[in-house]
């Protein structure tokens, strides 16, 4: 049985790592305002003990998964069997100083600016052939939202490569390979084991990869200005709380106040806002309102991953810029309303 929905937006700061949760009560979900993520080693079993030993749903805004260009020059199965192998490659997650340094084995890259550096660069010396060829498609613009950063690229304020690589080796990897006492809660991920609602089991953490510019979009809130200032923070309230009711979660008291603060006026503000609009997105998932489902792409559903909720296509050159997918929703869980 489903227990707790909880969303992390993520950071290579830890200070910017803020976790929003969702409990299940009788007629909908019980939101709390966001609180740091705190130690990242246990954040699965405090997830599991907080449901109660029933099932958790967790979004968060990391890059879960390999572009397919890279993919199709590793040795391994699929982006699972990768992860289980990464123990045999000590330097994996060392981000690269200098171009010479970068190979399949090491793929992160710049570990400082350097002049003239480009991700084209940094695509031709991991053998892929142009810069384009570092994202995954989940990465790419649609006709709703801009493009993210690629996965390896780790410079810049829109880079997610370190972020990657501190929740990939404490969150992930931990629970894919030998594990101990404090950590054996169970973690699946999602879309490369299934549909996410038939992830959730008793006692074990269903993690997606989720997107703020495209939840936002799902969630029918247009944000004017930018989520940076608290001003425009706060203009967002009432589509927020609209959102939240949508999906029959009732913010308790502290939550209620930030929304309507904007989340405060320091740096982490922008991050509290994203966890909340993050964990409604995977409310909105829960509820059937989104696909849990991914593109029937081999590639994408063995490899890339995809950002959940999403049904807007890349947009590739000559393309009609409205292309969208149909996928297939399974039924709303028992007792969320539709």
């Amino acid at each position: 049985m489903l227990s707790l929905a909880a969303h992390a937006d993520w950071s290579i700061d830890p200070r910017k790592r803020w976790l929003t949760i969702a409990r299940r009560g009788t007629t909908g979900w019980h939101l709390t305002a966001p609180r740091l993520v705190g130690e990242v080693a246990t954040l699965r079993t405090r997830l599991v003990r907080e449901a109660a030993g029933g099932a958790v749903a967790l979004g968060a805004d990391l890059p879960i998964g390999l572009p397919r260009a890279y993919a199709a020059i590793r040795p391994e199965a699929d982006f699972l069997q990768f992860l289980r192998r990464l123990g045999g490659l000590p330097g994996f997650f060392t981000v690269c100083a200098r171009l010479d340094e970068i190979g399949p084995d090491r793929p992160f890259y710049p570990a400082r600016g350097v002049a003239g550096m480009t991700r084209l660069s940094h695509a031709l010396a991991l053998g892929l052939a142009d810069a384009s060829a570092l994202s995954r498609d989940c990465d790419r613009a649609t006709a709703e939202r801009p493009a993210g950063a690629p996965l390896f690229w780790t410079l810049g304020a829109n880079q997610s490569g370190k972020a990657a690589i501190a929740a990939w080796q404490s969150l992930i990897l931990p629970a894919l390979l030998h594990g101990t006492p404090a950590n054996r809660v169970g973690l699946r991920l999602w879309p490369f084991e299934g549909a996410f609602r038939s992830l959730l089991a008793p006692g074990s953490v269903a993690l997606a990869e989720t997107y703020p510019a495209e939840a936002l979009r799902h969630l029918g809130i247009r944000l004017r200005g930018s989520k940076r200032r608290q001003a425009d923070r706060r203009a967002s309230a009432a589509a927020l709380m609209a959102a939240a009711d949508r999906q029959a979660a009732v913010p308790d008291n502290a939550m209620r106040r930030a929304m309507l603060d904007g989340f405060g006026a320091d740096a982490a503000g922008e991050d509290r806002f994203d966890s909340v609009v993050g964990v409604l997105c995977v409310l909105n998932v829960l509820a059937g309102r989104r696909p849990d489902t991914a593109p029937a792409d081999p590639w994408i559903q063995r490899w890339e991953g995809w950002v959940l909720g999403q049904t807007a296509l890349p947009v590739k050159p000559g393309a009609s810029p409205t292309m969208s997918v149909k996928l297939a929703t399974s039924p709303a869980l028992p007792g969320v309303p539709a």
